[in-house]
């Protein structure tokens, strides 16, 4: 069963997410902050991370570069998971490692289907 991290500081978000999740036969972990979704990375290797972009300290995208620059922890895909729906950011997300950009709300089934072509 694959492993997926929510890395989002947003309580509703993080619920909606794991239960899409969880129906679809995934393993469930979070984070409510960017430092500690790379400190759960770095520890739990989950197979895939859906990470939120606005969040305070570390946000989405400096968590994304730092995760994608490491070479222990850049095989893990990252799906940014975000409200910022402009061209600009999905690129920005692009070049800081992301293999895929989901705007919320997120539909379930675009969300399964992101993942699954992510894990290849």
């Amino acid at each position: 069963m694959p492993r997926v991290l929510i890395v989002d500081d947003s309580p509703t978000e993080v619920l909606k997410l794991s239960q899409i999740l969880s129906k679809s036969g995934y393993d469930v972990l979070t984070a409510d902050s960017g430092e500690k979704g790379v400190e759960m990375v770095r520890q739990e290797s989950p197979d895939v991370i859906l990470m939120d972009v606005v969040m305070p300290g570390l946000n989405g995208f400096q968590a994304t570069r730092q995760l994608s620059r490491d070479p222990e922890t850049s095989n893990i895909p990252i799906i940014i998971v975000t409200t910022k729906d402009q061209e600009t950011d999905r690129l920005w997300g692009q070049r800081q490692g992301a293999k895929g950009y989901l705007t919320k709300p997120v539909d379930g089934k675009e969300l399964v289907k992101t993942i699954q072509s992510v894990l290849g």
